[in-house]
């Protein structure tokens, strides 16, 4: 949605492996790939009609041991042969999804479900207020710009006019103190590159500026108006901006109504090529705090930028430079820096910093304001001289509201179970908005008054679907090791324990990143079609801090895929499903633990949906932003790390003459973050592996990325074969 975008956000999506939505095989020394090597063609399989496959004979050395990859062709994009490949598979694919009986019913009800209004949260700058709205099945939401709550808003933006299918999408917003102007980036075909431009908010006109190459960045005006701080890389080198490494990022100072060629070098680091930059400035003006990242670790450095004489006049200050804790800006007074950490606190904290002490980098000299709590803090505002704080029970939202000195106030009461965001504005406003949401609960809008602490209703949806025949329960089910691992399960009332539910479970692990109650359409269509929807918190996300997180990296990624293949069997245990009556999902790193898990326990799925997913974990560090998550996978390119790896890499753990789930692998053409050869060659290497009568199919997205700005139309469509082959598969019924 539409909003002001802070670099963080930015960056946290892109470099988690977030698609803005759930005992290990070994092989020996010298073992290849599926299939081996060798300059042969797969045949088709009997029971479909598979398209062949040319197979090469490429092999490495991994540290002494030979891998075969006879796919690795299938990375080469734009080739005549991938093409021919990719035409080929989709005409099986959606042959076979076409002939599914229940797709239409599908298709209409998803439709009837979506086209509902909504609202984005708001935000207010230069005395306008600013929010999203979409009427129900526009493909993307439109800006709008009010003088206040009460008055007609306005048009601001509409990215729907902007290309005929809908696939340009807004990335992000800022808007000028002033209210004057707006920066906002434009995404094309779900691309993770960025262009932005700038937008007279008094007349609706674009100025001529216009920046390129901007990726993993948000903008940050300065107090002045005048321009605003940005990130860009070098522009790529011809035909391989979609997969080239995006390294040596640059943080600049555009100022408005000057060509891009003129913008100011804020910072580079010429000796840190996988060194990224994230501008914030103060609300006072005085400060530009930039948060220095280094692929998707949360520990990064936190440098600032004294502007009281000028943007490049003073020298950045390496003011924390350790890479040893997270350190996210919060707010300031003066020459103290508000900053949310992990130093000395893996669930977070609140601490102050007086940058104009000479020893401000040592945490000895450091205020303490809001103490680490047995909940997970997530993320810290500075409005209206308040400091309100998210924190995560249970992987469940709870509020509260300090004083600038760190003493409670009051919690935030919140509707019930389930996640609440927002809580943006500058440290004058008396207001501030939130969205609360859950799984039968649709993303509502509440105005927070800052001085009484009471919430109201700006804007609730109206959907057509009865929550009242649903519950959302949580249970805690023991992993392999076991560790305790909390799970949601949302279903309709007086849900019979028969073993015959139809269940779809879900699951990320990965990235620090907390998966907590959502609303979702999809789901939605998943619950009146009787199914269970199981959303199980794994190791390797956010929920329950850094050690939570930590315990699902590197070498201990497996733990990941046991959670989940433990959720699964406490599912089958409880009665609530059997394994022919269970269905998989994830997008993203969550496509990797789909495939990660169908390829250790093919008996206990019926059905998986792996996404967008990272299959090949011997080279995904080699393509566009890959090698920024060796910080939570490691790298091939070490000995211990590789065998971890290879333990459990999709691509490298399917085995000829297994009866695997029917699968549908799904990515897309223009997907520039996990690029969509890991999704081709596991989906070629498993219909050669296939040895049971299930489909094992690829939907190949055109015009579409990762999953970022996808227009309505297309989510329809995507949900309507996905839930199509689900039902087929699992002999359900409308």
């Amino acid at each position: 949605m539409p909003r002001r975008l802070s670099p963080l956000a930015c960056l946290t999506a892109a470099l988690a492996l977030v698609a803005c939505k759930p005992a290990a095989s070994t092989t020996g020394p010298t073992e290849t790939a599926p299939g081996g090597t060798g300059s042969d063609v797969v045949a088709a399989n009997s029971a479909y009609d598979y398209p062949s496959t040319r197979k090469a004979d490429t092999v490495d050395t991994y540290h002494g041991t030979q891998v075969g990859d006879p796919y690795r062709w299938l990375e080469e994009l734009d080739t005549d042969e991938t093409r021919a490949w990719v035409d080929a598979q989709n005409k099986l694919t959606f042959g076979v999804l076409g002939g599914i009986k229940q797709r239409d019913g599908i298709r209409a009800r998803l439709t009837e479900l979506w086209n509902y209004e909504r609202y984005g949260v708001p935000f207010k700058e230069g005395g306008k207020y600013f929010y999203s709205r979409n009427d129900g099945l526009q493909n993307q939401s439109v800006l709008y710009v009010a003088d206040s709550l009460t008055a007609e808003p306005r048009v601001l933006i509409d990215p729907n006019t902007l290309s005929q299918d809908g696939t340009v999408a807004l990335t992000g917003t800022a808007i000028s103190q002033n209210g004057k102007y707006m920066a906002y980036g434009l995404a094309a075909a779900g691309s993770d590159w960025q262009e932005y431009r700038v937008r007279e908010i008094a007349t609706g006109k674009d100025l001529d500026d216009h920046l390129k190459w901007i990726k993993f960045s948000g903008a940050a005006w300065t107090k002045d108006n005048k321009g605003f701080f940005y990130s860009r890389y070098d522009e790529p080198q011809d035909g391989e901006a979609l997969k080239q490494k995006n390294e040596f990022q640059k943080l600049y100072y555009h100022k408005v109504g000057t060509p891009q060629d003129k913008d100011v070098l804020v910072y580079e680091r010429k000796d840190h090529p996988q060194w990224g930059f994230g501008g914030e400035v103060s609300d006072d003006g005085r400060w530009l705090v930039i948060r220095v990242w280094e692929g998707s670790a949360d520990k990064n450095a936190l440098f600032v930028h004294d502007l009281s004489g000028g943007v490049g006049k003073k020298p950045v200050v390496e003011l924390l430079n350790k890479f040893d804790a997270e350190y996210n800006f919060v707010g300031s007074s003066g020459s103290t820096l508000y900053i949310q950490t992990t130093q000395g606190a893996a669930r977070g904290k609140v601490v102050a910093i007086d940058v104009a002490k000479k020893d401000a980098s040592d945490p000895a000299t450091w205020k303490v304001v809001i103490p680490e709590a047995a909940e997970t803090l997530r993320s810290v505002s500075h409005v209206g001289g308040k400091l309100i704080a998210s924190y995560l029970k249970d992987a469940r939202s709870e509020v509260r509201v300090f004083d600038q000195g760190g003493k409670l106030e009051r919690d935030i009461a919140l509707p019930g179970l389930g996640t609440a965001g927002g809580f943006g504005g500058r440290a004058k406003d008396t207001e501030t908005f939130y969205a609360f949401t859950s799984y039968t609960w649709p993303t509502t809008i509440f105005r927070y008054d800052l001085k009484t602490g009471q919430s109201e209703i700006f804007r609730q949806p109206k959907v057509a679907f009865d929550p009242a025949k649903y519950e959302t329960t949580q249970v805690f089910y023991t992993s392999k090791d076991g560790t305790k691992v909390p799970m949601f399960l949302t279903h309709k009332k007086g849900l019979e324990k028969n073993g015959q539910n139809p269940t779809y479970l879900y699951g990320y692990g990965g990235f620090n990143v907390a998966i907590t109650p959502n609303f979702s359409v999809p789901d939605l269509m998943w619950l009146e079609l009787g199914g269970v929807l199981a959303v199980a918190n794994l190791r390797g996300g956010g929920e329950y801090g850094e050690a939570w997180h930590e315990a699902g990296t590197k070498l201990h990624k497996q733990n990941v895929f046991d959670d989940f293949i433990g959720a699964a069997e406490y599912l089958v245990a409880e009665k609530v499903t059997s394994p022919s009556k269970l269905a998989i999902g994830g997008r993203s790193n969550g496509g990797l633990l789909v495939g990660a898990a169908m390829t250790q326990r093919p008996d206990l799925f019926a059905v998986a949906l792996p996404g967008v997913g990272v299959m090949d974990m011997l080279r995904f560090h080699k393509f566009t932003i890959g090698w920024a998550w060796v910080s939570d996978y490691g790298s091939s390119d070490d000995a211990e790390q590789f065998k971890a790896l290879h333990a459990y890499s999709p691509l490298h753990n399917l085995k000829s003459g297994t009866k695997y789930p029917a699968t549908l692998v799904y990515t897309a053409d223009h997907d520039d973050r996990v690029v969509p050869g890991h999704s081709y060659k596991f989906a070629a290497a498993l219909q050669a592996a296939q040895a049971g009568d299930r489909p094992t199919l690829i939907r190949i997205d055109v015009r579409a990325g990762h999953g970022a700005g996808k227009p309505t139309s297309k989510q329809i469509e995507e949900w309507t074969d996905l839930w199509g082959f689900v039902v087929h598969n699992l002999g359900m019924s409308l």
